[in-house]
Formats: structure tokens, C-alpha cells, sequence
């Protein structure tokens, strides 16, 4: 039996099992992810260096409260709301979904700089979680890969990469821009400007800009770097800055794709402040289809994402994690381009 110097800790047993730290937390927690071979082999290698996982640490999982947490964190907003409205299009259907399963749902705040994670998994507040939003997801990683590892079952809404920590359901992102840009090309404009961060760090944007990308090289239209300005928050003044910033210097475009309609509202504001004509001089699509997309003017086309299936299919998969089904699995819901007055 081979004795380890010191604690031994999920990424030894990585190393030693030639995975992934994130197939050792899901083999450990019994997540479906993870096929039975695969975990038998992590656990045998677990057993021959005294790999113990933390008691305490995993009350979440062994006992019930009957109680579903979604956790909304904290955006950057104009007023003192700090959460993005598109989360609160979210809930209505999260509290339905997990009404239907005999679940109440507990609804929390939370400052992504405080240690979240912790106080829910040894105060038992509720069975599993549900994550909108997570800021910075390069900097998220490591508390979404620490539930992983103590058998938290959590769900998140977002980037549903092969790769990511956990769970995910979410939109079609660049499937979505790749239909914005094309509906942008298909009415005339071929210089598109295109509004938000293409970092991993922002995976869904980043998604996004890969649709907005492979929409001008499916249609022979050239990439102008000059036209992508990276932002990370969605916030209308980071968007009307940033168009206020192309004309500045002097850009030559006649479309702006946004990654948010927070973003792209912005920007029509910069545009009708310069006294441009929207649609007629520059076009304008947004991301979301958020309530207020509705009332601009003019309103503004953009790509919805389906909120009441999302939220559903998050409330069945958490539960399904609950009981241990095998078949609970990150999800890709389609995205759907809404086309009205902006362009």
C-alpha cells in the first residue's frame, strides 16, 4: 500500500489515475457523468493512498431538506439591484418546476466574493443548487470544481461545455450569433461591429463571437478586428460607450451585433445621441430577449433564449441528480432569432 507524505488531496489521485481533477470529483460524488469502470478505477487508487473525503463537507448530499437553493449572484447594474434582469426571467419557471416535484425554493443573493459555496453545504439549507451566473467563470472554476468534489448536486445555468465543473443547461449561443450575423448580412450590411468580451472568461459571449465569426466567413464577408470591442459586463453604459468609441474613431460600420440587449440598448442610444438613424443607418441585434427589449425604440431585434424551458429543465435535471439518475447530463436548448424594428 503506497503511504503519502502530508495530505493526500483529489489531484494526487488524478495524476496517479492519468484523469482529470474533475472526473476524480465526479467519480468521488457518484455523479452519472462518470461510467462505473472508470470510477472503480479512481476509487481503488483512492483506497491505496488513504484518500478520505471530508465528513463534514458533504451534508448537502446525505440529508434532505426538501428545499431547492438557486443562488443568483451579484452583476453589475445602473441601479442598486445588482442582478442581471435576464436571471429574474428565470425564476417564475424555477419556482413552478420545483413546485411540481414537491420542492419549495429558496432564494439567495450572493457576493461571488464571499465563500457561498461552504455555508450551504454544513448549514444543510437545502438538497441541491441551482447557480445563475458566476462572474468571472476562469476565476469561478475553482469553488464549481470544490462542489463537485464534496458531492454537492448543483445545476448551473450557462457555457454547457464538455469540460466545465458540474452540470449545465444553456442556450444555443453561437448558433445564435452565427443566425444574428447572417440575418444582419442577409438585409445588406457587411460592416459589423460585434460588442463583448471573446474570452474564456466569458464563455457565453465568447460563444457569441464564434457564431458572429463563422456567420462572416460562411457568407465571404471579412473580419475587421477594429470592429470587435471587448466588454465583460453587460451594462447599457458599457455598450454606449463603446459604440460612442467606434464612431470616435471614425469606424466604418453599419451594423453592431451586441452580446447582451443591456449592450446593444446602449449602443442605439450612442447611435440616436450622434443623431443616427436605427435601423436605417446602422442596424442593431441583441442577446436575450429581456423584457425591455420590447419597449425600446425602435424595439429591438434580438435572440431569445427559451427561459421558461430553461428553467424547467434545470429544476428536472437537479432533481434527477438528486436521485441518482444516470441519465441527468448538460443540456443545449435552442436559441431563436426575433426579428423586429431594429434590424
Amino acid at each position: 500500500m503506497e503511504v503519502m507524505k502530508g495530505k493526500v488531496t483529489s489531484f494526487d489521485i488524478a495524476y496517479k489515475a492519468g484523469v482529470s481533477q474533475s472526473t476524480v470529483s465526479r467519480a468521488m460524488s457518484g455523479s452519472p457523468l462518470v461510467s462505473e469502470e472508470t470510477r472503480q478505477h479512481i476509487l481503488q487508487i483512492a483506497r491505496e493512498m488513504n484518500y478520505t473525503v471530508d465528513k463534514s463537507a458533504s451534508n448537502l448530499r446525505k440529508q434532505h431538506s426538501a428545499t431547492l437553493a438557486v443562488l443568483i449572484f451579484e452583476d453589475p447594474t445602473i441601479d442598486d439591484s445588482l442582478i442581471n434582469p435576464f436571471f429574474l426571467t428565470l425564476l417564475g419557471s424555477i419556482i413552478k418546476a420545483g413546485a411540481s416535484h414537491n420542492y419549495d425554493v429558496l432564494m439567495s443573493f450572493q457576493n461571488a466574493d464571499t465563500d457561498w459555496h461552504a455555508v450551504y453545504q454544513e448549514s444543510n439549507k437545502a438538497d441541491g443548487l441551482l447557480l445563475l451566473g458566476y462572474g468571472d467563470f476562469v476565476s469561478s472554476r475553482t469553488i464549481l470544481e470544490r462542489l463537485e468534489e464534496s458531492g454537492t448536486r448543483f445545476v448551473r445555468w450557462g457555457d454547457a461545455s464538455s469540460d466545465a465543473p458540474g452540470i449545465s443547461i444553456g442556450s444555443d449561443n453561437r448558433q445564435g450569433g452565427f443566425d444574428a450575423t447572417k440575418h444582419l448580412i442577409s438585409v445588406g450590411r457587411s460592416r459589423i461591429a460585434f460588442l463583448g468580451d471573446a474570452s474564456e472568461h466569458r464563455p457565453e459571449f465568447r460563444a457569441r463571437y464564434q457564431g458572429y465569426r463563422d456567420a462572416l466567413d460562411a457568407n465571404g464577408v471579412e473580419f475587421d478586428p477594429e470592429l470587435h470591442v471587448s466588454i465583460a459586463d453587460s451594462l447599457e453604459e458599457l455598450g454606449e460607450r463603446a459604440t460612442l468609441a467606434l464612431l470616435d474613431h471614425d469606424a466604418s460600420f453599419d451594423a453592431v451585433f451586441a452580446a447582451s440587449d443591456l449592450l446593444a440598448i446602449g449602443a442605439m442610444h450612442a447611435l440616436q445621441s450622434r443623431g443616427l438613424r436605427v435601423p436605417e443607418d446602422v442596424a442593431v441585434i441583441g442577446f436575450d430577449d429581456i423584457a425591455l427589449a420590447r419597449s425600446t425604440t425602435p424595439p429591438l431585434t434580438t435572440v431569445r433564449q427559451n427561459t421558461k424551458l430553461a428553467g424547467t429543465m434545470m429544476v428536472d435535471t437537479l432533481v434527477a441528480l438528486l436521485r441518482n439518475d444516470e441519465e441527468a447530463s448538460s443540456q443545449l436548448l435552442p436559441s431563436e432569432l426575433v426579428v423586429r424594428g431594429s434590424a
